[in-house]
């Protein structure tokens, strides 16, 4: 294979699928727009024999468990302290759990036959029999076989291609946002998290400095107009939704003023069929997001796989391989995804009758038990194929160098 493909997204499906991509003999180039991998962030998790065998497969798994970050506890407690509920580490983290920079590092550096841009993006995307001509935001232009938007929910790639947000997000009545804050309460590995009827309020300790903490909270509400640029805007409505809450509400706020880091979104769900136009195809959440709950970050890793085999068994033909990739994935990542509708009913039940019960069925034995059982049956839902030519990687270099270019 020698197709040239251009992916847009650095994060986890991007370096996951030109990987594969690479070890098929295609021509792999990712482009990001910030200025380098992003470090640190929400810690990810991968869980079950498919996520772990594919971890495996690509020759990663060793070092995402030397950098795991032990997994996540989470005590939520009332306005004094007092423990309601608790959900033990492994049922957040997984079986590994990694904090989103690091995995994308690890990702990134197995892909040696990659070449990545970073501080661009694609500005423009013009189809023609023999590729795409793409337009980047820098001035350059060039020509690809292929095109795969892997930036997430708000993909431009999909607005590009496919049409405004707005035909493929649906907004499932929550927002949620994080910032850095000193760690105060000298927590560890775990969270606390207190809650009013349609509000959480969270902090959580830094897996690798003990000074610092992350506070994250969540609130229910109809969608709300705002402009996803403007952090001062969303510190304000941040302000307004939360001012009046006691606990440790007040020094979150004051942190939250002094961040320079804060991230804001809806939680949602994309929605689109089919999930590739003409020579321009969708993988992970800009296929098929959930903001939180939908296991998408071991759904990225299944798609990537599956869309750089079937591009491979096709001959590079994408309009074989493009059919297939969603006919294979397409019911596993529905049932991932259906995971995430309910990630803001429990993160902040909108009545106090509803808090009452979420904790009380979190506190009984046997619904954990059913609980796990479902969420293990959801991560292995799937029997992926093997695909001539995906064979066991060499021994790599684990100094984290790879190929970037401009």
């Amino acid at each position: 294979m020698t197709g040239s493909v251009l992916i847009s997204g650095a994060s986890i499906a991007g370096p996951a699928l030109a990987y594969w991509l690479g070890r098929h003999g295609f021509r792999p180039t990712v482009v990001e727009i910030a200025p380098a991998l992003r470090t640190g962030g929400n810690a990810v998790d991968f869980r079950g024999p498919v996520h772990l065998g594919l971890l495996r497969r690509m020759g990663v798994l060793d070092e995402l468990r030397a950098v795991q970050t032990g997994g996540t506890a989470m005590r939520f407690v009332d306005a004094d302290g007092r423990r309601t509920m608790e959900m033990p580490s492994d049922f957040a983290g997984g079986d590994v759990e990694i904090l989103r920079g690091d995995l994308s590092r690890i990702l990134c550096a197995a892909g040696r036959e990659t070449e990545y841009v970073f501080g661009d993006s694609i500005a423009g995307l013009a189809e023609t029999p023999a590729g795409v001509d793409v337009t980047f935001a820098s001035g350059t232009q060039r020509t690809f076989d292929l095109v795969i938007g892997a930036d997430g929910v708000h993909s431009n790639v999909r607005r590009l291609a496919f049409g405004p947000e707005r035909r493929y997000v649906r907004h499932l009545g929550y927002y949620v946002a994080g910032w850095p804050m000193p760690n105060h309460l000298g927590l560890g590995r775990d969270t606390l998290n207190y809650n009013t009827p349609g509000r959480l309020a969270s902090i959580g300790g830094d897996h690798r400095d003990p000074a610092r903490a992350g506070a994250f909270v969540a609130f229910a509400a109809d969608e709300l107009s705002y402009d996803r640029h403007d952090t001062g805007a969303q510190k304000r409505l941040l302000h307004e939704r939360f001012a009046d809450l006691g606990w440790e509400v007040p020094r979150m706020l004051a942190a939250l003023d002094q961040a320079d880091d804060l991230y804001f979104d809806q939680i949602c769900r994309v929605d689109i069929e089919p999930w590739w136009r003409g020579r321009v195809a969708l993988v992970g959440d800009a296929a098929c997001g959930a903001t939180i709950g939908g296991m998408g970050n071991g759904t990225a890793l299944i798609a990537a796989y599956t869309l750089a085999g079937e591009l491979a068994a096709a001959g590079g033909d994408h309009t074989v391989a493009f059919r297939r990739y969603q006919e294979r994935i397409r019911p596993f990542a529905r049932r991932a995804q259906n995971g995430g509708s309910g990630a803001g009913r429990f993160l902040a039940p909108r009545t106090a009758h509803g808090l009452a019960i979420r904790n009380w069925l979190h506190n009984q034995g046997w619904f954990m038990t059913m609980t796990y059982r479902v969420v293990g049956q959801r991560s292995a839902g799937i029997d992926l194929p093997h695909y001539e030519g995906d064979r066991q990687p060499e021994v790599r270099p684990t100094d984290g160098r790879s190929r970037r270019g401009q």
